[in-house]
């Protein structure tokens, strides 16, 4: 009686290990498709340049953490809450102004009394006007300071990083105060530059960070004053957006800048046509809502540019000396040189490559080139 006791002691033993055992191995799958939806979450980012007329606001959204960058003028305040309402957002990680002009700042004073917000970002000046007045009151009524950041700073959305570009100092330039930034999600990134002109671009081309993007927002809503050739060149996105208004009295986009983009074969989106805009990536690929338009004429139908001379110029010259007859030994020759821009950090195999001013180009060898540091051209070469 005692060994058939024994026995089934033996054999209820057994049961309960398998028992145990199976129990392990649901909890260990458990746990990688745990793990294996964190990894799909951790690298899901998207962007939305609403169409706030002639203004600017984007929306950032990563692993359920949400950032604003700017909202618009007092008109689209209400949209901007709206929108944001619609997208599922109830408390915002940032909201960034980028500086304090109108049709920026006050759909951002909308955002503020709309949501709860951990941090509010904006650039360390003054202005003079009843707009800034009432975003500060804004700001203290939140129970928050507003956080003034410097260059290289970073703050981080979900699994997005994101990097402040702008501005290096404060000057007499609300434009050039702006702060920009650049998102980044895995190999996909975006930069946003708010009404940031030259001067401030070429501040950010010298600061040492990387400036290689997938998407730039063009600065000023594509004003001449913004989106130089060296910051193209810096930059070289393979998409534009342009956020402005329809029949702007701007004139936003400027001839100048679309020129540059239509020859650097950048492609174009434009929330003057194409109404809000959403880019959303894995950090690997990236979608848009809406196919690119790629319409490159200006707002203004009568802005003729300024660059159209000098380009035809350049390529009239260009036509020449191709159509000469080079002696072989002269053509290898010239087979090995190439061309590099005034402050660029690559070398390109012609003077209008695109990315960069034909202008200020000078020809060199290709030794000469990479022994002062400078890369081959990603679209020339």
């Amino acid at each position: 009686m005692m060994k058939t006791r024994g026995k089934y002691r033996k054999i209820l033993c057994g049961i309960i290990l398998c028992i145990v055992f199976l129990f392990n191995m649901l909890g260990a799958a458990d746990s990688v498709s745990a793990k294996e939806k964190v990894s799909e979450k951790s690298d899901s980012l998207s962007v939305h340049f609403m169409d706030v007329g002639q203004g600017l606001g984007v929306l950032v959204e990563s692993e359920g953490h949400y950032m604003m960058y700017d909202g618009g003028d007092r008109s689209k305040s209400s949209y901007v809450v709206s929108y944001l309402k619609k997208q599922g957002v109830k408390k915002l990680d940032y909201v960034f102004a980028s500086h304090y002009d109108s049709d920026h700042l006050n759909g951002v004073i909308g955002v503020l009394n709309a949501f709860s917000v951990n941090h509010i970002v904006a650039p360390d000046y003054e202005h003079d006007s009843k707009l800034y007045t009432s975003f500060v009151k804004t700001v203290k009524n939140s129970g928050k300071v507003a956080e003034h950041p410097e260059v290289g700073d970073q703050y981080y959305l979900g699994s997005a990083v994101v990097t402040v570009l702008a501005p290096k100092e404060i000057t007499d330039s609300s434009n050039d105060n702006s702060i920009a930034v650049k998102i980044e999600q895995g190999d996909m990134s975006f930069i946003l530059t708010g009404d940031a002109e030259h001067e401030s671009e070429e501040e950010m081309c010298d600061s040492g960070i990387d400036m290689e993007c997938t998407v730039l927002c063009l600065g000023h809503h594509g004003s001449a004053n913004s989106t130089s050739w060296d910051f193209l060149q810096e930059t070289v996105p393979e998409y534009a957006v342009i956020s402005c208004g329809e029949g702007n009295k701007y004139g936003h986009p400027a001839a100048d800048t679309m020129e540059k983009l239509e020859s650097m074969e950048i492609e174009v989106l434009r929330t003057d046509m194409q109404g809000t805009i959403v880019a959303s990536t894995d950090g690997k690929t990236l979608e848009w809502n809406k196919d690119p338009c790629n319409d490159y004429t200006p707002g203004d139908k009568d802005d003729t540019g300024t660059q159209s001379s000098s380009s035809a110029s350049k390529k009239s010259a260009a036509e020449s000396v191709s159509e000469q007859n080079i002696p072989e030994e002269e053509a290898q020759a010239q087979g090995n040189m190439v061309w590099k821009s005034e402050t660029g950090s690559k070398y390109h195999n012609k003077p209008d490559c695109g990315n960069m001013n034909p202008d200020k180009a000078t020809q060199i060898t290709v030794e000469e080139a990479e022994s002062q540091g400078l890369e081959a051209c990603k679209k020339c070469f």
